[in-house]
């Protein structure tokens, strides 16, 4: 007899970053992606939060880190 599936943990919402609180993304019928933050704000919290694994050896990351921050 196959085993019953647990339906809580299809409900169950994942933790997220406190920033990101209320983000959710759809896919609407004609394939478009709709989400509820502006690309903008997305791209900005990418930036601050995760590290690119294609710079993390160049040696004036942190120059350009410091440009960016000073740009905002």
């Amino acid at each position: 007899m196959p085993k019953k599936k647990d339906d809580s943990k299809k409900h169950k919402k994942p933790n997220v970053n406190p920033k990101l609180e209320g983000f959710d993304v759809k896919i609407d019928s004609f394939g478009e992606i709709q989400t509820s933050f502006d690309i903008d704000k997305i791209n900005q919290f990418l930036n601050e939060e995760v590290e690119d694994k294609k710079l993390k050896d160049r040696d004036d990351l942190e120059d350009i880190k410091k440009d960016n921050e000073e740009e905002e």
